[in-house]
């Protein structure tokens, strides 16, 4: 069965803009709460009626610059899954069982808040998603930042591109990621 939602990078048309299903790039690059919760985006509402609904897994295909490729799968994936209000509660990240070649880059935010620019849930002092340039279930601040700048690999500033650390470490943006969600096997049966 093919992965039956997918959220991804479109770096080639739209650099630093992120991509979700076939919704069409921010006018102006901003990565606001209406942004991610919008109509016409696969957004978090979306996410969390999907995952709500059956035991969903996820995986997240990742390429670098010289066409290295690597994955990180979730047997488990949801979003504000324990939730009364999960747009109250900030859609809190819930992943387990993982398993890929990538490192497990995402295991530091699991249990955490949506941040935007606009909407600050992480644990720094500072909004993450402002001093990163990204969107995420930020911590204090980040190991991943899927939505981070596109500086096309190697870089000098430091996580701010699209990273996962645990595969190309802090000072390195990737080339294409791609997010996919679907109900896992035994919800198939």
């Amino acid at each position: 069965m093919d992965f039956t939602e997918t959220c991804r990078q479109a770096l080639e048309n739209y650099p630093n803009r992120y991509r979700c299903g076939r919704q069409h790039p921010p006018v102006n690059n901003s990565f606001d709460v209406a942004h991610w919760e919008g109509t016409g985006t696969l957004g978090m509402k979306r996410i969390h009626a999907l995952t709500i609904q059956a035991n969903y897994e996820l995986r997240i295909d990742l390429e670098d610059f010289e066409n290295s490729t690597s994955f990180a799968k979730y047997g488990s994936f949801g979003v504000g899954l324990f939730s009364v209000d999960p747009d109250e509660d900030g859609y809190p990240l819930s992943i387990a069982d993982y398993s890929g070649t990538a490192g497990d880059s995402l295991l530091k935010h699991n249990g955490m808040k949506f941040t935007t620019k606009d909407k600050d849930n992480d644990h720094s002092e500072n909004n993450c998603a402002s001093f990163y340039h990204g969107a995420w279930w930020y911590r204090n601040c980040h190991t991943s930042n899927l939505n981070g700048q596109y500086l096309r690999g190697q870089h000098t500033s430091y996580a701010d591109g699209i990273e996962w650390s645990s595969w190309t470490g802090w000072q390195y943006s990737l080339k294409f990621t791609e997010m996919k969600i679907r109900p896992t096997k035994e919800e198939n049966k």
